[in-house]
């Protein structure tokens, strides 16, 4: 240890974002092992300094990546896509990237489960189309 440090029991202070989180949680009931939990994710996100500027843009990434949602438009790349012909008994592929989009195809049209559900079946949902597969050196966008 060098000279002059001094051990301390003190825990350092909760930062702002940790202590309103705390308050909120406690605030709605939340049980005290869902409030560490939630406390440590917290602590973790602010463990890499985001100002507010740099969490507007952290967060919807983190939230998409969350929730399985892709973070680019979907594409015709074939490994983008699971043969579920047999399962289903007719020619049918899921997305890998986002579960809830299904094609006849291979992946060239599809459609979003949740928009077939919406319009009474995959018939009357809204056909989507691919986007060209990427090239290896090719980055997509967030969309």
């Amino acid at each position: 240890m060098p000279a002059g440090e001094v051990i301390t029991d003190t825990p350092a202070p909760e930062s702002n974002l940790v202590a309103h989180a705390r308050r909120e949680l406690e605030r709605i009931g939340e049980e005290p092992d869902a409030i560490d939990w939630y406390l440590s994710v917290v602590r973790a996100f602010t463990a890499f300094g985001h100002s507010g500027g740099s969490a507007s843009v952290m967060l919807p990434v983190l939230e998409r990546l969350l929730r399985f949602k892709p973070l680019s438009e979907l594409t015709a790349d074939h490994t983008e896509w699971i043969d579920r012909s047999e399962i289903s008994g007719m020619p049918w592929w899921q997305n890998v990237r986002d579960s809830r989009a299904m094609s006849h195809d291979g992946g060239i049209t599809y459609w979003m489960v949740h928009e077939a559900d919406a319009a009474g079946g995959s018939d009357a949902a809204p056909v989507h189309w691919s986007a060209p597969a990427l090239n290896p050196n090719e980055r997509s966008t967030i969309r």
